[in-house]
């Protein structure tokens, strides 16, 4: 299978997009917030925004190269993409929108996506999943080099975005294309992607696998992205072996991370406890303070506690008998408080 490159400069708005990736038979996620340039990397690929300096190539086929003087027209790239809101035609049968893409594997891609029994239907006429499974089997009629998907999951609602993570993943695994999605969901990058990139102001700050990211961000937004609590402060030497943290909140944290001056203390919401009390274990850190909020998400519950969020099992939430405006103990150890450097 061949490999996608992408190495891409050119001005946007306010910052310049300047990116390289290479996308083998794999599927990439390039996260980050709104108007990081994430949909610009996929119409340049695409061959719908010409950038300013760049090259774009899948395997040998070179589809850009500014300095060759080398732009194929969209249809002569070998790209089936998937845009945010879909953009099936509304007044064409499922069938029809599937053939738009090409005619020759139209009945394969009804029966493989599951909407052979909905040819005849209008989208205006189906539900989101169903949309997404159209334009899916659109792209991929053009029988593509690469796949391409813009914000997939955005259209729909949240109890039909979890079922769809799950079956679009499967299909993105069968496929085994270059695949370049784009989102501002961390979520939905983790439950699709092999490797993700975050993406901020037109520059990539980090890529790697999910794991990778949540255990060794590069820097706090990185962290923050990803789901961590930042708490901010000075970090110096302690006595006791370990740093230190003065926190801007109120209290002192303690980490097994060097580190010296301004620092962002990153703690993922899974690795902090509740309790009435604390307890007399191996973490060092406890902050007590009233429960802000509790929101359950499943199996899981989120109790705020002062400048610090956790994740604790809805079981357990029920044992404690957590109510907002209680007084309790959020403790985590300092092998689970990364030390990130700020500007």
């Amino acid at each position: 299978m061949d490999t996608l490159h992408v190495d891409l400069d050119h001005a946007l708005r306010s910052f310049r997009l300047s990116l390289a990736l290479d996308v083998a038979a794999e599927t990439v996620a390039v996260v980050g917030p709104s108007g990081a340039g994430k949909t610009s990397v996929l119409r340049a690929i695409a061959g719908l925004l010409r950038p300013e300096r760049g090259r774009v190539a899948l395997g040998d086929e070179t589809w850009l190269d500014t300095e060759a003087r080398v732009d194929l027209p969209p249809e002569r790239r070998r790209v089936g993409l998937v845009f945010q809101e879909y953009a099936l035609f509304p007044h064409l049968t499922v069938r029809a929108n599937v053939a738009f893409g090409g005619r020759d594997r139209v009945d394969e891609l009804l029966e493989r996506f599951g909407i052979a029994g909905l040819a005849g239907a209008r989208p205006g006429a189906i539900s989101g999943g169903e949309r997404q499974r159209v334009a899916l089997a659109r792209a991929l009629a053009r029988d593509p080099g690469v796949l391409l998907l813009d914000e997939p999951l955005s259209a729909l609602d949240a109890h039909t975005r979890r079922r769809v993570r799950g079956e679009l993943r499967e299909v993105l695994g069968e496929l085994g294309l270059p695949t370049l999605i784009v989102t501002h969901d961390f979520e939905d990058a983790t439950s699709l992607a092999d490797r993700v990139g975050v993406l901020v102001d037109g520059r990539l700050l980090q890529v790697g696998s999910p794991s990778e990211l949540v255990a060794a961000p590069a820097d706090a937004f990185v962290a923050g992205f990803t789901g961590a609590n930042l708490l901010r402060g000075v970090a110096s030497a302690s006595s006791n072996g370990l740093t230190e943290v003065a926190l801007d909140a109120g209290f002192t944290a303690y980490s097994v991370d060097e580190a010296r001056g301004r620092v962002a203390l990153a703690v993922y919401p899974w690795e902090v406890s509740v309790a009435r009390e604390a307890a007399d274990d191996s973490a060092v850190n406890h902050l007590r303070a009233p429960i802000a909020s509790i929101v359950t998400l499943g199996n899981r519950a989120r109790v705020r506690i002062g400048p610090v969020t956790a994740e604790v099992t809805t079981q357990s939430a029920e044992r404690l008998g957590l109510h907002e405006g209680e007084v309790v103990v959020a403790s985590f150890k300092a092998t689970g408080a990364r030390l990130l450097s700020v500007e």
